[in-house]
């Protein structure tokens, strides 16, 4: 028999040495990439939902806003057509020369109309045929409930907008769970590898998928509230 030489032996403790090394790393890049992976899931799931609280807290002042904005325009249509009717009355009167009845319908003008009804009285209609035709052309003409209306549909358009744009940022964190989901896949198969060069693939890859993810979300906005 040939007895093994002491160079031989010592060549494949240092062999054995190495390779317990190189699983020794792999095992640590394997949990700091599970831990990462771990923590940047949670925090994307975390912002994907507050984003979503941001978006129905959005459609909710949008709908409450167009609901309001509804009463209000209703309530100015009903203006508007109080004023029309009581000016009608009052034209037909001066045209009948019923004096006191003209008087009975202008003393009853909503005080909303009555600038506007004096602004016209002024451009002397009757004798100046570039005059308005009726008070509600005058720029006097303003309605509390109208103002009120356009404002609560700027309000609501700008709650709408809001809300889409939550959910496109609810979107986006999704996108970087789905990432981040995939580097805990990659880290979890290489803890079932033998084969260092295989871990040391599958670990590559779960980096590559982490590293786009932190990128991914260093872009995007921070809700730390809903």
């Amino acid at each position: 028999m040939v007895a093994a030489s002491p160079e031989s032996d010592e060549g494949g403790d240092i062999g054995v040495v190495q390779a317990r090394r190189m699983e020794r790393r792999l095992d640590l890049l394997s949990a700091v990439l599970l831990a990462l992976a771990a923590l940047a899931t949670a925090w994307a799931a975390y912002q994907s939902r507050q984003w979503t609280g941001e978006q129905s807290t959005g459609y909710s002042q949008a709908t409450t806003a167009r609901l309001t904005e509804n009463r209000s325009a209703a309530l100015a249509d009903r203006q508007v057509q109080i004023d029309v009717a009581t000016f009608t009355q009052w034209l037909d009167a001066r045209a009948q020369g019923d004096g006191e009845l003209a008087r009975f319908y202008r003393v009853r003008f909503r005080p909303e109309f009555q600038p506007a009804f004096g602004a016209w009285l002024a451009t002397e209609p009757l004798r100046n045929a570039g005059a308005p035709e009726t008070p509600f052309a005058m720029p006097q003409y303003r309605l509390a409930a109208q103002t009120e209306a356009d404002r609560l549909e700027k309000t609501a358009a700008a709650a709408s907008e809001r809300a889409k744009d939550a959910n496109r940022r609810a979107d986006d964190y999704m996108l970087a769970v789905v990432l981040c989901a995939t580097a805990l896949f990659f880290a979890g198969i290489s803890a079932k590898l033998h084969d260092r060069r295989a871990r040391g693939a599958i670990l590559g890859l779960g980096g590559v998928a982490l590293i786009a993810a932190a990128i991914w979300l260093a872009t995007l906005p921070v809700q730390l509230t809903a």
